[in-house]
């Protein structure tokens, strides 16, 4: 690990393919009418205003998670929600972003 890294500023790319390697899974936190519209294939779709009600669904998984959104606003968010309940998370920001990088 690099001294970028030890800082929190090393590559978003890398820790998405370590969270990947990991076989993280792919929460998208946009509303069920933006996910309709276009989603990375294989994700989930769990709308900020209803993820605290998935916490333990998520936890039962038992996998690291990678969240995502339009832009990247929300999925910080989830990904704060998540982390405060334990769990393994990474903001992966906008969904069409995040899918050019898995």
């Amino acid at each position: 690990m690099g001294l970028l890294e030890l800082l929190g500023l090393g590559s978003k790319n890398d820790a998405i393919q370590e969270f990947k390697s990991k076989g993280a899974i792919i929460i998208d936190v946009r509303t069920t009418e933006e996910f309709k519209q276009g989603h990375i294939s294989g994700s989930k779709n769990y709308p900020l205003s209803s993820l605290s009600s998935k916490i333990s669904d998520i936890k039962k998984l038992n996998k690291p998670v990678i969240v995502c959104c339009q832009s990247g606003m929300r999925s910080s968010q989830a990904a704060s929600i998540l982390k405060n309940n334990g769990i393994d998370v990474i903001n992966g920001g906008g969904w069409q972003s995040l899918e050019n990088k898995l």
